[in-house]
């Protein structure tokens, strides 16, 4: 099977992506802000082979679901500028209730962990992601979209430059976009996004639309006397990739098999995340 355009398109952003991390952790050198440091960048790089590579084997398995799905599709939505914008905007609305869902649902959250568990801000930050989206259901998202009637490979490429535009707001610099920030997510809502910060926490879901937040209640602007303090609550600070895509499942899984009863064990499941509460080195398994 030829390479889907949500592997071909991240490809060959990759090199711009480089050069803004390079030239970012030049600026922070240069400047001695502390915001790279090379374990936390490593760790960062090589969760996104995973990432990438979970994705691309996944994605063999689902292409022929998703055009199965497709003989159902409710329209034949040919390929013209509205129709892709149309899809653009759809695209972008589900991935704000995927990622919201992603912060209120444990087995979602499992996979999404990986993503915020850095104490640091930058653009590499934004290559940290888990090797276990597949398996969390992360696609479940789209097929709506095919079931619309929209080619499954135009949506997969959709979702790739949505995730490609949000490589650019992990980052501390920048404040406001004025007007566009009123529109368009911003360095400064993402910050907020990964903010461990009561005032901050579960807030700015947006892709590259922040209507949705403003629409349904989730936005929180950046404040300049509660400065943003980064990463997941507890003090998880493992640079170690496997730790970093696991140890939520590993969490969630054991309070699972302990839990009294099917109810509580899908309440272990598909509830609410369970606060980090690790207090020592052994507890978290830190490498």
């Amino acid at each position: 099977m030829a390479m889907v355009p949500v592997e071909a398109i991240l490809i060959l952003l990759s090199p711009l992506f480089f050069l803004f991390i390079a030239f970012e952790w030049y600026q922070s050198a240069r400047r001695q802000t502390g915001i790279y440091q090379w374990r936390d960048s490593l760790a960062n790089f090589a969760t996104a082979a995973l990432h990438q590579a979970g994705d691309a084997l996944s994605l063999l398995l689902l292409m022929p679901l998703f055009y199965w799905l497709a003989q159902f599709a409710l329209f034949d939505l040919p390929f013209n500028l509205l129709n892709l914008l149309l899809l653009f905007v759809l695209q972008d609305f589900l991935y704000y209730w995927f990622h919201r869902a992603s912060h209120r649902v444990r087995w979602l959250w499992a996979s999404h962990v990986a993503h915020h568990s850095s104490r640091l801000m930058n653009f590499s930050t934004a290559f940290r992601q888990s090797l276990t989206y597949p398996l969390s259901g992360m696609w479940l998202f789209w097929l709506p979209l095919v079931l619309l009637g929209f080619d499954p490979k135009l949506v997969l490429a959709v979702v790739a430059i949505n995730l490609g535009f949000q490589f650019f707001v992990h980052t501390r610099a920048g404040k406001h976009w004025g007007a566009l920030g009123y529109l368009f997510n911003t360095p400064a809502w993402h910050r907020v996004h990964h903010a461990c910060n009561d005032r901050y926490i579960d807030k700015n879901f947006a892709g590259v639309l922040v209507i949705w937040d403003r629409l349904f209640g989730t936005f929180e602007a950046e404040h300049d006397h509660i400065p943003c303090r980064f990463g997941i609550t507890g003090d998880f600070e493992s640079v170690n990739p496997l730790t970093i895509t696991f140890h939520e499942w590993r969490r969630m899984l054991a309070d699972a098999a302990a839990a009294p009863g099917l109810a509580a064990k899908c309440a272990a499941l598909f509830g609410p995340p369970r606060p980090e509460k690790f207090t020592t080195a052994e507890e978290l398994n830190l490498d």
